[in-house]
């Protein structure tokens, strides 16, 4: 069996409360080993540091969305700060990043992501970046912040141009379901000529839904599905992609 990867997947959501041990299970029977859970915000760090701590393979990143800063305060970057100082399990810093499509002014978005920015570089992690609408913006912050473990540009759904610029500054596109949908064009096209070893599998579950699973809970076993349509787009085997997607993950993560 091929062993597979999600790179990102919020299995601390309540949407797989019911089952979540029959959700892990389903992936791994699907041959997924690894499964990155990165947070929201203060209010769940707990649940993803649980999540990782019970169940081997899973790995937390602690972060604050820029969905989630309605109730943003200080000291959640002063607590931020101290759980990547004593929670050893944590691989990474993140989910965070910038959103002109969200109700919170982008001014302090930036200083909030720059402050997020510079605690991963102040503990040596690599960051899980969340942007839409601000690729322009994230790259300038990046080129000022120079991060020594770079990171991944999650649910990357950009050009081949900016994906090499994103490249460029040591960082790894995360690619999921929106690459199953033929009218993805742009990104479809990008990830059939971007470097194979910046490539990151995710499915972002319970959201970012597959083509054909429209309106349903997505879940870590449907990487499988990203996988093959990545296969289909690169002309190369599952097998090359997959243990490439291994390797990239270990080395961005893991080392």
């Amino acid at each position: 069996m091929i062993e597979l990867i999600d790179s990102h997947c919020h299995l601390d959501f309540a949407d797989f409360a019911p089952d979540r041990l029959e959700v892990l299970a389903r992936a791994k029977a699907k041959g997924v080993t690894h499964f990155l859970v990165p947070s929201i915000g203060a209010h769940n760090w707990q649940a993803v540091l649980a999540l990782a701590s019970q169940h081997q393979g899973v790995y937390a990143a602690l972060g604050i969305h820029p969905y989630f800063l309605a109730n943003f305060d200080d000291s959640h970057l002063q607590l931020l700060d101290y759980y990547l100082t004593t929670e050893k399990g944590v691989v990474a810093v993140g989910e965070f990043g910038l959103d002109k499509m969200v109700d919170f002014p982008f001014e302090q978005q930036l200083q909030i992501c720059k402050q997020q920015l510079l605690l991963a570089k102040q503990h040596n992690l690599p960051v899980i970046l969340h942007c839409r609408k601000a690729h322009n913006e994230l790259i300038q912050l990046l080129q000022q912040v120079k991060l020594s473990r770079g990171g991944v540009i999650h649910g990357f759904s950009g050009s081949s141009q900016v994906g090499m610029q994103y490249i460029k500054l040591g960082f790894k596109l995360g690619i999921g379901g929106v690459i199953t949908y033929p009218r993805a064009a742009k990104t479809r096209q990008a990830v059939s000529e971007l470097p194979l070893s910046s490539l990151l599998l995710e499915t972002d579950s319970p959201d970012m839904p597959i083509l054909g699973y429209q309106g349903q809970r997505n879940e870590p076993a449907n990487i499988t599905e990203v996988l093959q349509t990545l296969t289909k787009l690169r002309g190369e085997s599952e097998e090359l992609i997959a243990k490439a997607n291994v390797s990239t993950f270990c080395e961005l993560f893991l080392s």
